[in-house]
């Protein structure tokens, strides 16, 4: 991956900067990157496997920290579900609910 990329895409700035800054030290790199892959594919990672090697350590170089310290971060749980409520809610997104999916269901009906 180019420096490039990792500058243009993975660069935490204002506000994202005061998100991550707010967590412990211990989950900062994960939520950082859980902010910066959602910010750019839409979506949150599966898991580590979806993260590239460099990103990894670009982010961590950001925040001070080791990037083997990702490897402590849990993929399941408590923590990432309220990590990625925040960050949806950061970046003005919400899940979507039964009723949305009603909604667009009636909408793709009516407009074909």
């Amino acid at each position: 991956m180019s420096l490039g990329d990792l500058v243009e895409h993975w660069t935490l700035v204002g506000a994202e900067q005061d998100l991550v800054a707010a967590k412990h030290r211990d989950t900062q790199l994960g939520f950082a990157l859980l902010l910066k892959f959602y910010g750019r594919f839409g979506r949150f990672p599966r898991g580590r496997a979806e993260l590239h090697e460099d990103v990894v350590e670009f982010a961590a170089r950001q925040l001070g920290v080791e990037a083997g310290s990702l490897g402590f971060y849990e993929w399941a749980g408590r923590t990432i579900k309220r990590h990625r409520a925040e960050i949806r809610a950061h970046l003005g997104f919400r899940e979507c609910t039964v009723v949305d999916a009603e909604k667009l269901t009636d909408w793709l009906i009516t407009s074909t």
